[in-house]
Parts: structure tokens; sequence; C-alpha cells
């Protein structure tokens, strides 16, 4: 039987990595991914076999992988961030049904979520919610619904794939969205680009403001809840333990 590594990197650099991810990036034969993550691995393990494919062929890219474990070899599938927060570990067990050789195996990694709030401080130091508003695979509709129960429930939420190039007004709408039911224009919001890569930056601003912010898909987006606040230039969601 082959075994196949579903392996979450983080956000990029080597430092961010889990032992437990390295170890099954260097116990795989091959590696397969998308090219921009195997990019990030690649001078870790130079004399690797890869498999690349581009954004939109993850279905091909896992059909590959799961062939190269039905045959016995040791593969690894590589994720940005975390391999089941919008990652290939979903999507590689629904098709693993047609390869009973192939053993799966998920290797946790750092997600954006977690990694950007480090960056800006502790915006989710109570509930909270992930929702990404790429409408690719979900639609718009659902979207709107989950950001609306989210204001309502006033969780803190980190926003993933805010835009595109096709995509530009769809953080406008979502702040829009939000604002209408019930969360404040003076929210205290942050957004991280490039976590853990060159060119990483960082900002801290309101929730009227975030509206107007012209962002991307390397971008990911902290909206507070009411508690949330900003102390020292840091955003913090306090979790109540001053009260106590």
């Amino acid at each position: 039987m082959g075994k196949l590594y579903v392996v979450g990197i983080g956000p990029g650099g080597a430092e961010y990595m889990t032992a437990q991810a390295r170890a099954a990036l260097a116990a795989a034969e091959v590696l397969c991914g998308y090219q921009g993550y195997l990019e990030m691995v690649r001078p870790l393990f130079p004399e690797k076999e890869v498999y690349a494919a581009p954004m939109r062929r993850e279905r091909e890219r896992c059909l590959w992988a799961l062939a190269q474990a039905q045959k016995g070899r040791t593969a690894a599938m590589v994720c940005s961030g975390d391999a089941g927060v919008y990652g290939m570990a979903g999507l590689l067990m629904e098709l693993a049904e047609d390869f009973p050789a192939a053993e799966l195996e998920v290797v946790p990694g750092v997600t954006a979520a977690l990694s950007g709030a480090a960056v800006l401080g502790a915006p989710l130091g109570h509930d909270f919610c992930v929702i990404s508003l790429s409408d690719l695979l979900t639609p718009w509709e659902v979207i709107e619904r989950r950001l609306v129960c989210a204001a309502e429930g006033d969780f803190a939420l980190c926003l993933y794939n805010p835009a595109s190039h096709k995509r530009t007004e769809h953080l406008r709408r979502a702040c829009e969205i939000l604002l209408a039911a019930g969360k404040g224009p003076e929210t205290v919001c942050g957004w991280v680009r490039n976590i853990g890569r060159a060119g990483e930056e960082s900002r801290l601003l309101t929730l009227a403001e975030l509206a107007e912010e012209r962002l991307d898909m390397f971008t990911t987006v902290f909206i507070g809840a009411e508690s949330t606040q900003v102390l020292s230039g840091r955003m913090v969601t306090p979790r109540g333990y001053a009260g106590k």
C-alpha cells in the first residue's frame, strides 16, 4: 500500500513549517501541488520529483497524487496554510474512495487566520468565524447569509480571498452587509498581505475604512467583534479574563 501525505506548510517560510510537515515532505518520493506552493518547499528538497498543476485544476492534481499512492509510492500533496482549511484534504478524501490502496494522512499547518492574527495582535481571542469571499465554489447568496449570521452573533471574522482581478467589489459588498446586519462603522479591523513572505505588510483601520480598501488574494482580512479594541497599536479581542 502506498501513502499520500496531505501537508499544510503554513504561510510560506520554512520557520512556519511544523516538524511533522517537514518529516512528511522528507519521506515523500514525489511532491505534488500548485506551482506557487511547490516553489516554497523546493529549496528544502531540491532533489525531489515534483508534479505541478495550475489553479482550477485541483481535481486533476488530486487524482494524480492518489494514483501515485495507489501504485505503492509515497507522495505528498503540498498545501499552503492548513491542508484542511480551504485546502485539498477534503477533495482528496472524496476521491480516495476509488483508490483503496492509497493511505491518506493529513498533516496540519498554520493557516492564514492564525499567522495573520499573530501579525496584528490577538484579534481572534474570543469566538470567531472564518469565511471565504470567493464565490467560485460557493454561491454569493450563501456567503451573504453567513456574513449576516456572523454579524448578528457579534463574532470576530477572518475573511479569506477578499478580492481578485475579477472580484473587485466583493470586499465592499461584504462590509456593507456587515454594517447593515449590525456591526458598527467604527468596528476595529485589520488586514495582512503576504503573511510570512517577502513584502509582508499590515494595517489597522475601521470597518467603514475597510469598505474602501483595494486588496487582493494574498491578503487576509480581520473584522472585530464589539469588544475588539486597539491596544498599543495591536488589534485585540479580549477573552474576558481581566473582568474575573
